[in-house]
């Protein structure tokens, strides 16, 4: 009794450290978009500069994920997650001394490298941590940090008063990180199924498992490309939203202050969605959950296309959140069950890794489209079949795990 109880209890402050770290990951993924109009105005920036901030922190969090996914199946979770996290806080701290464009992007780009590597260990330790009924809830309640800590960037922004109050984002998610170290060190216990993958392996295999067997062979190729291709779909239009979901209110002839609140609505749908739409997934199975999730999107979507007023687009907003951001999580810990422990930080990297394509090119490509006119509730309904080919690849990837990774989802 006791035993299982220091046990629970080990597993809750995992997932709680964890979870302070997504908020600070979240926090600082807003801070660019947030600090940009007054950067904008203390450097001198073009708008297509300042485009080129926003897609260099982007840019990072790709090799970041892939890197920091593969070093969690070399180094451990733990030693990896402190490196990531000390990282990101650095770099953060050191946007606030930057002196052109050139500093602004170099400090950006390696700020997403950090943030980039902490993911794929953050997602590892929580799925190992929990026991084997309650992994997709523990990376949920992980995962819901970061629309928070999007939503406490934005407040930040707008209590910082002044031309010089964008560096204050900034000193928060520098200084947040580097303050979490020492509880890291202190208080997070490693993986003890990444410990007893390592010693079993160190027996009876080698245990630096190539990249190659890790993502292709032992039957998980088709698996492998199928979850790659739900994840760059569902990105990108979740980054989509994110950056031009503002834009989309004010097309509608609604104010900034409208706006805001329908942001607001879509961080905190977010939130609750991360952690209740993955939870479902333990109480109703995972066919069920993911089928639901994308229905859900593409209601969300629908109500933004045809929302008009305030209260309707606030409402589309909460949907959009709830579904997509909360999906997310559901895709984060999905890939955290196909692969067993050894290479389960490289499987789930190289999966952020191909998501963090989509949140590059969701921006992106809408961008150019309404450069050239394309309405944003067009776009909003060219999303929805790119939304269907990610749920029928999610779905088959629901399909081959239901019969070929149950047993290695428990390892």
């Amino acid at each position: 009794m006791r035993q299982s109880t220091s046990t629970s209890e080990s597993s809750a402050l995992t997932i709680g450290l964890c979870l302070i770290v997504a908020l600070l990951e979240g926090l600082d993924l807003q801070s660019t978009g947030i600090a940009a109009p007054r950067m904008a105005r203390e450097f001198h920036l073009a708008v297509a500069q300042m485009g080129w901030a926003f897609s260099i922190g982007a840019l990072g969090l790709l090799p970041g994920a892939a890197i920091g996914g593969r070093l969690a199946d070399k180094l451990g979770r733990k030693r990896v997650l402190m490196l990531s996290v000390a990282l990101f806080g650095i770099f953060s701290l050191a946007t606030t001394q930057v002196w052109d464009l050139n500093s602004l992007l170099a400090a950006r780009f390696l700020t997403g490298l950090g943030l980039g590597a902490a993911m794929p260990n953050l997602i590892a330790l929580c799925s190992e941590a929990a026991k084997p009924d309650q992994r997709n809830t523990a990376v949920g309640a992980m995962y819901c940090g970061m629309p928070f800590g999007a939503a406490l960037a934005a407040v930040i922004g707008i209590v910082s008063p002044g031309d010089e109050g964008w560096r204050h984002i900034f000193y928060v998610g520098g200084v947040g990180p580097l303050l979490v170290l020492p509880l890291l060190a202190l208080f997070l216990r490693e993986s003890a199924q990444f410990v007893a993958a390592r010693s079993s392996g160190s027996a009876s295999r080698k245990p630096s498992t190539s990249v190659a067997r890790a993502l292709w062979q032992e039957g998980r190729g088709a698996t492998t490309i199928a979850l790659w291709i739900s994840y760059l779909g569902t990105l990108i239009v979740l980054y989509f939203l994110i950056n031009w979901l503002p834009s989309l209110v004010l097309s509608r002839g609604l104010t900034r202050m409208q706006s805001g609140v329908v942001q607001m609505m879509f961080n905190i749908g977010g939130g609750f969605g991360a952690i209740a739409i993955a939870s479902l997934m333990d109480r109703i199975g995972r066919p069920r959950t993911v089928g639901g999730m994308y229905l859900g999107i593409v209601v969300a979507l629908a109500a933004l296309v045809g929302a008009s007023g305030g209260a309707s687009m606030a409402w589309g907003g909460l949907l959009a959140g709830l579904f997509l951001v909360g999906g997310q999580s559901v895709l984060y810990a999905l890939a955290s069950s196909l692969y067993p422990t050894e290479v389960r930080g490289t499987g789930v990297g190289a999966a952020v890794a191909v998501g963090r394509v989509g949140s590059i090119l969701g921006p992106l490509i809408a961008g150019q489209l309404l450069a050239i006119g394309q309405g944003a509730s067009v776009l909003l309904s060219a999303s929805i079949p790119l939304i269907a080919i990610a749920a029928i690849a999610a779905w088959l990837v629901v399909s081959k795990s239901e019969s070929r990774y149950t047993a290695a989802a428990v390892q």
